[in-house]
């Protein structure tokens, strides 16, 4: 008879140990985080520059929240593949590539979103609307 896995019972506080162990892990030795960071961080600088609403800050900041979840859960795949086989494997190949494409895809919308709120707003700022 096989043994069920049954995961040991954690506090809270070990939970969000390894939450924020995971962030560390999954940002560490990732340069794309660093762009993703960048244009989070210029979106922000627009965004308060603008004087946007609170409903486009709430999308803006889940703009930023998706794409930087997509890209975990990017990293996620990629550090599972190294540990299930490291030599060439187009199933494996395929899978990054479609987690890339993930992110891509956020980030596509992401940006979209962004630049309607911005363009939207300067169109007020200039009194075009």
């Amino acid at each position: 008879m096989r043994e069920v896995f049954r995961p040991t019972q954690r506090t809270w506080y070990q939970k969000f140990r390894c939450a924020f162990r995971g962030i560390r892990l999954g940002i560490h030795g990732q340069s794309s985080f660093i762009v993703h960071f960048a244009a989070a961080g210029l979106a922000i600088g627009t965004a308060a520059w603008l004087r946007i609403e609170k409903t486009e800050w709430c999308l803006l900041m889940m703009c930023i929240t998706i794409v930087l979840t997509a890209e975990m859960f990017n990293s996620a795949l990629e550090h599972l593949a190294r540990a299930v086989d490291r030599s060439e494997n187009r199933y494996i190949g395929s899978a990054l590539d479609i987690g890339s494409a993930a992110v891509l895809t956020a980030s596509v919308g992401a940006s979209i979103t962004g630049f309607t709120i911005f363009i939207a707003r300067a169109a007020v700022w200039l009194g075009k609307h």
